[in-house]
């Protein structure tokens, strides 16, 4: 842990009702810089159990206090969702498959009649290239004990969007809703070779209607046919739900798992990805995907010698707030170009504020992970080294921050929601 130039908060530990026992994670105080320079915060987990002593050093204290933290693994309880025994007859196949034997991982989260419901990536054995990925639907009266719904509610089947979905399946959900109560999902539908961003709505959660591709109309369809995922759309969490909400008369999503890119839409099923204005230099070079969309305005871009040096990829829905738009996101790390402390290929996660006004613009963006892998379910699975955030919830006086651990199960960590 770095400790340079920085002051060292944390919290003693938390032990909630129910028995459930959360670890400390310590958080570094960060610097402070110029707008976009980004702040210096670094958090570790102990993994030790603690008590009932709540006290911690304030966020205002640390200059950060825009962000989320800080964040504590629910130790005793975690993983809250591995593996399940759930059949169901796969329409395609015309056969009973164990869909989600193999891994559970990457899960959505929303708040619904006093129940926390995720809605979660699942695979079975067979498909391209790791299995065949399904959504899962779990509920929770307490957001730690989840009982799951027996069959998915979100899979490939002979529909429209068959083509993109099969073979790979349906990935990685968002969940938000509109003003009216309908909740529209961000996916990503694979079919073995290339990852697209998909759009379905529900009124229950539980039947949803396949919109097809995020970006099939925008350009003349230039991006449906190109590598898109992870959809972020801007909203607002209030008393538990999380609303799409209009920045200067549009809709807002972050998107991409390569740099982070920006999209608007006028009714949150088409989206218009962000693309630079004429002679806009990027921020750093492109690289993976991004060489195949050379014209996308890059609005979060990974940086050298840190934990998000290959790849950024974003989080759960992003807040709007008095402050900004908060968006947590994922970092992907090389050691030999980023954080040499870090294991080759770790994910791990941060915050990133960005303007109300100006959604393209970063106002402050922490400068370190303030959660990695570091339990054993976390370190060792389909994909070792893995902390995945995903799913977030502002439930009973807490927020929980829910992500797959080693694309294999699901754990959540828990921070006081501040008054």
């Amino acid at each position: 842990m770095e400790t340079n130039n920085m002051k060292v908060s944390s919290w003693r530990g938390v032990a909630l009702a129910g028995g459930i026992v959360l670890s400390v994670l310590s958080c570094n105080g960060p610097g402070k810089g110029p707008a976009g320079a980004g702040d210096s915060t670094a958090s570790v987990g102990s993994g030790v159990n603690v008590g009932s002593d709540t006290s911690a050093t304030s966020l205002s204290s640390t200059g950060a206090d825009w962000a989320i933290l800080p964040f504590i693994k629910a130790d005793s309880v975690n993983p809250v969702l591995i593996p399940g025994t759930g059949s169901f007859t796969d329409p395609i196949r015309k056969e009973k498959v164990a869909w989600e034997e193999k891994d559970v991982f990457n899960p959505a989260i929303v708040v619904r009649d006093g129940k926390v419901y995720m809605l979660y990536r699942a695979q079975d054995k067979t498909g391209k290239p790791d299995g065949t990925s399904r959504i899962g639907l779990a509920e929770s009266t307490d957001g730690f004990h989840f009982s799951r719904n027996p069959t998915p509610v979100l899979f490939p089947a002979e529909d429209a969007q068959k083509k993109y979905e099969w073979q790979g399946g349906c990935e990685d959900p968002r969940v938000v809703e509109d003003e009216k109560g309908v909740y529209y999902m961000t996916y990503t539908a694979f079919d073995g070779k290339i990852a697209r961003l998909l759009i379905a709505t529900s009124k229950d959660l539980v039947h949803w209607t396949k919109e097809g591709p995020a970006f099939a109309k925008a350009y003349n369809g230039k991006y449906r046919e190109l590598w898109s995922k992870s959809g972020a759309i801007v909203s607002k969490y209030e008393n538990g739900k999380i609303i799409a909400t209009r920045v200067n008369g549009k809709y807002w999503m972050y998107w991409g798992d390569q740099f982070i890119w920006a999209a608007v839409s006028d009714d949150l099923v088409n989206w218009t990805p962000v693309e630079k204005s004429a002679g806009e230099a990027d921020p750093v070079a492109l690289k993976g995907q991004a060489l195949n969309m050379p014209d996308l305005k890059i609005v979060i871009p990974t940086r050298a010698k840190k934990f998000d040096s290959d790849l950024v990829e974003s989080g759960p829905p992003a807040m709007l707030t008095d402050k900004g738009i908060l968006l947590i996101f994922n970092g992907r790390n090389i050691p030999a170009i980023g954080d040499s402390s870090l294991p080759e290929g770790t994910y791990a996660g941060s915050q990133v504020l960005l303007d109300k006004n100006d959604p393209l613009k970063i106002l402050h963006r922490l400068d370190h992970y303030f959660i990695k892998p570091e339990k054993p379910y976390e370190i060792t699975g389909q994909v070792g080294e893995v902390c995945f955030l995903e799913g977030l919830a502002q439930f009973q006086g807490k927020w929980l921050l829910y992500y797959g651990t080693a694309d294999s199960k699901i754990a959540v960590a828990v921070s006081p929601v501040r008054k």
